[in-house]
């Protein structure tokens, strides 16, 4: 299944789709300290995979593609048993195989598939994490709609005033963030050379990444 088309979500909100946007959703860790690999959490809100595909793309996102690693059977199996993300083909797949080296693996791995798109390179990735499981469409939308739709964009959700994720990075910083991307650090590196704007979102989620099952609610 890597690699291939998992299903799409037609958008429910009324939030306009960028048509050169593609959210890449990290989903490739283990998850030590939570137990299991956050890819694989299943609450009483659903899959995490699932939620936060669906949050891309009901905030703007034209298709969404998930780098998978620890367990990735498991989180496409999730993805793909969805009835709403099973009809069309707007959420993709692709396997990182040095994800146990970090999150900057997985950040390459999603990056440079997406560069190797050819004629339906998207201008855009909008950068999410999978163990936001608060981070919903409307903070995507906010974030989207503070910048603009080009190659060169380069802006950050803040949650009262900390920065967090989505991160939206035109394709102009590509290759300058797969310069920086090194074990656990992903775009932190490039993004403390290059600032991006901060779109504050702390009215709409705490925008925290659930280390631990008692972390959340």
């Amino acid at each position: 299944m890597a690699g291939g088309a998992v299903g799409t979500l037609e958008p429910v909100t009324s939030h306009p789709t960028r048509t050169r946007t593609t959210g890449l959703l990290l989903a490739a860790g283990a998850g030590r300290r939570y137990g299991q690999p956050k890819g694989t959490v299943v609450d009483a809100d659903g899959a995490w995979v699932v939620s936060a595909a669906r949050a891309l793309l009901d905030g703007g996102c034209a298709d969404v593609l998930v780098v998978t690693g620890a367990e990735a059977e498991h989180v496409e199996a999730l993805l793909a048993a969805d009835d709403d993300l099973t009809e069309l083909d707007t959420v993709t797949t692709t396997r990182c195989g040095t994800w146990e080296q970090g999150m900057g693996e997985s950040l390459r791995a999603g990056l440079t598939a997406l560069a190797t798109r050819g004629r339906t390179i998207p201008q855009q990735a909008l950068l999410h994490l999978v163990d936001l499981p608060d981070v919903g469409a409307q903070v995507v939308a906010r974030v989207l709609a503070s910048a603009g739709a080009g190659t060169a964009a380069l802006a950050r959700a803040a949650y009262d005033g900390r920065p967090g994720h989505p991160v939206l990075i035109g394709r102009d910083h590509w290759e300058g963030v797969l310069g920086r991307a090194d074990g656990d650090a992903g775009a932190r590196g490039y993004l403390r050379t290059v600032p991006p704007l901060l779109v504050e979102c702390g009215d709409l989620a705490g925008g925290a990444d659930v280390d631990e099952p008692t972390c959340r609610g």
